[in-house]
């Protein structure tokens, strides 16, 4: 008799042999590709701690706000030559510097490229805050000037208190006004 839980013997005789899942030619090449996708990690040139303590690695330079503290390998420098200097030969000193610098790896340039396109910036927004800075100025001095113009035109001014009401300035309140317009001018008209 035949339980449902019992295998059937009358089919094991048809089965064919169970395959093997991975055969050798497919357990190679799964190995190989491991190591093809290993290797451009374990050929990366610039090694560097960053902010959270990771260490990371690639084959370019590291962001620009990683210290050079921080920055564990670089590429392997080029062999350079030594060059003689001959005495009276400052141009020949100058034409056998720049070649080197033009032989520096391609990850140097691309930081340095990276470092100068950031102090660039930095000018430029230094720029753009004085350019800033100069156009208040100039409008403070405007105003000085026309605030020092009315008071001494003799004509009467007033100006609001702490309680929001209109008070007109005295002598005495007139030369204070007029010290501090005075001052404005001294310091943002130049």
């Amino acid at each position: 008799m035949h339980t449902p839980f019992a295998p059937c013997t009358a089919h094991a005789a048809r089965r064919p042999p169970p395959q093997r899942v991975f055969s050798t030619p497919l357990l190679g090449l799964s190995l190989a590709l491991v190591l093809a996708l290993a290797a451009p990690a374990a050929h990366a040139q610039w090694k560097w701690r960053d902010k959270s303590g990771q260490i990371n690695a690639s084959d370019r330079p590291p962001p620009l706000d990683v210290p050079d503290k921080d920055i564990i390998s670089r590429p392997p420098q080029e062999t350079r030559r030594t060059v003689l200097s001959i005495p009276g030969a400052a141009a020949a000193a100058s034409a056998a510097s720049a070649p080197a610098a033009t032989r520096a790896p391609a990850g140097e340039r691309e930081l340095e490229a990276r470092r100068r396109a950031a102090e660039q910036e930095q000018a430029g927004k230094s720029k753009a805050e004085e350019e800033k800075l100069a156009a208040q100025r100039a409008e403070n001095c405007r105003r000085a000037r026309g605030h020092v113009a009315a008071l001494e035109s003799g004509q009467r001014m007033a100006r609001v208190n702490e309680k929001g009401e209109r008070e007109v300035l005295n002598d005495r309140a007139r030369a204070d006004e007029m010290r501090q317009s005075r001052a404005v001018i001294a310091s943002d008209c130049r």
